[in-house]
């Protein structure tokens, strides 16, 4: 074999090794390295106590996941004010009894929830690579259904408030807090107008909660008021590009607010000049705050995760400036 076809082996060899490592340490490393992320957001009155609300999102869970089982009930030890439950939990029709011992222990805590498509549909094969496309759409009629009534009976037995398509008010430490919910958007079963309304004002902040980031209820919540807005559904992308970042966010949010704290206001997903999202550094004074967990699971048919940690999170609630 001559020089040069030796070199092009060799480099063919090295690029098939590198994809086979990369896709062995996203399915059996990274997808199972669960870390806690922690986040200040300046929200409350001026001079309130801080409130810690801990943000548990898209386990996709199955039986038999006893690491990520062990992992979630660990967190109770942080001792929240408050736990938001942001959907997405079930991977499998015999699911309900795990997740809700992966819950048990936060349960001893106030808590809601809202509910994602996957807490209704059962996930199905497909192309890994449709993940990496820009479209998204409703879950198909004929996804088999899973046992979402028993999800939300044993969610509530547990204490925990349902808001979807809800609204309602609840104590989060010394405070007084007011909670707005809508069922998923992703599969357009939102219905915002039913809950709709200005945010109260006898009350130290109103948050929203929703699954699926659409822009739509962002808008409505942040033009109603609310302070802060909590969704998961993204996976932070799931498969992330090192020093670049997301590819994609699974819904018609920008994938520069992936995952992690930034701000949200009515229009902030608007186009500017030369077709540009307008960032978060744009955000008026008053604009709300937007938390997306990258959440905790994949799809069993999708089972890997590249610079993009399963995630939960502690949000410490702290007073805003004078």
């Amino acid at each position: 074999m001559d020089p040069i076809a030796r070199a092009a082996l060799r480099s063919a060899a090295t690029v098939v090794g590198a994809g086979v490592a990369g896709v062995a340490y996203a399915g059996l490393v990274e997808r199972t390295w669960f870390t806690l992320r922690r986040f200040a957001v300046p929200v409350l009155p001026v001079g309130a106590e801080p409130v810690r609300v801990l943000q548990v999102s898209d386990l996709h869970l199955t039986p038999g996941q006893s690491k990520k089982i062990e992992w979630v009930r660990s967190l109770a030890a942080l001792r929240p004010d408050f736990v938001v439950n942001s959907g997405d939990n079930l991977a499998h029709v015999r699911a309900v009894p795990p997740l809700l011992r992966a819950m048990e222990p936060l349960m001893e805590f106030p808590g809601a929830f809202v509910l994602g498509s996957n807490d209704y549909y059962a996930p199905m094969p497909k192309n890994p690579a449709r993940y990496l496309t820009r479209g998204y759409a409703a879950a198909p009629p004929s996804r088999g259904k899973l046992p979402v009534r028993e999800l939300v009976a044993g969610l509530e037995a547990g204490g925990w408030s349902d808001l979807d398509n809800a609204r309602t008010t609840v104590t989060m430490g010394a405070h007084r807090v007011e909670l707005v919910g809508v069922n998923d958007p992703h599969v357009q079963f939102d219905r915002y107008d039913r809950v709709a309304g200005p945010a109260r004002d006898d009350v130290a902040l109103t948050m929203g909660l929703v699954h699926a980031p659409y822009q739509r209820v962002l808008d409505a919540m942040t033009a109603d008021g609310a302070g802060l807005v909590l969704a998961g559904h993204t996976h932070g992308g799931q498969l992330a590009v090192p020093l670049y970042g997301a590819l994609v966010t699974n819904c018609d949010l920008d994938t520069g607010r992936v995952k992690g704290v930034s701000r949200w206001w009515p229009g902030a997903g608007s186009t500017g000049r030369r077709g540009r999202v307008r960032p978060s550094s744009e955000a008026p004074h008053d604009a709300a705050w937007l938390h997306v967990s990258a959440g905790l699971g994949t799809s069993p048919y999708a089972p890997v995760r590249f610079a993009c940690r399963p995630e939960a999170t502690l949000l410490t609630l702290v007073a805003r400036e004078p």
